[in-house]
């Protein structure tokens, strides 16, 4: 496997060296939080964010272990520069529909196409 392609890990280590090497630093997204729940989590990178919070490591791994959720990254891209390329993903494909909101979706639970469309099921069942 070469360097550009990208990787999955759920290995705490492997993570934080990840992030570290690239100045980023563990974070949640404002107003996603629930309860004492940090909400969304997110990598920073450079300049704070101001859609995003600082969370501490061991809080972000709780978060990220709770969902059942892996580290998809790359390490360099294709010409072989340092890759910031990452994304939190289910482990398994069928986690979210048992667990908690898909990360990418901010919460919202299903997109406003599958909501269209589970309606539209409903309303012609009735007919």
């Amino acid at each position: 496997m070469s360097e550009h392609e990208a990787k999955t890990t759920r290995d705490h280590d492997t993570i934080r060296r990840w992030v570290e090497e690239r100045g980023g630093r563990p974070a949640t997204v404002r107003g996603t939080a629930r309860g004492a729940e940090p909400g969304l989590l997110r990598i920073d990178f450079q300049e704070p964010d101001e859609n995003l919070e600082p969370l501490e490591w061991d809080e972000f791994f709780e978060k990220f272990d709770e969902a059942g959720l892996t580290f998809l990254y790359q390490e360099e891209t294709a010409d072989g520069g340092l890759s910031r390329f990452n994304k939190f993903v289910y482990e398994q494909p069928d986690r979210r529909k048992a667990g908690p909101p898909e990360q990418g979706r901010e919460g919202r639970g299903p997109s406003a196409e599958e909501g269209h469309k589970e309606r539209r099921q409903r309303g012609s069942k009735g007919r």
